[in-house]
């Protein structure tokens, strides 16, 4: 029943916005993961060529 309740005000807040003001949303938010999505995999490549170039040796 509480599952019910929140898809209600959902689907309100959605019909209460325009297309353009979802659209825009759904960008904004894709950018921003791939902006992290990209930070991620550059540390990523950097710890591992870290590792193979004898950063882990003592």
């Amino acid at each position: 029943m509480k599952k019910l309740g929140h898809l209600f005000v959902f689907g309100a807040l959605i019909s209460m916005l325009t297309s353009c003001e979802v659209i825009g949303g759904i960008f904004k938010a894709g950018v921003w993961s791939g902006i992290l999505l990209v930070v991620v995999v550059i540390a990523l490549i950097v710890w591992i060529v870290a590792k193979v170039a004898g950063g882990g040796k003592r």
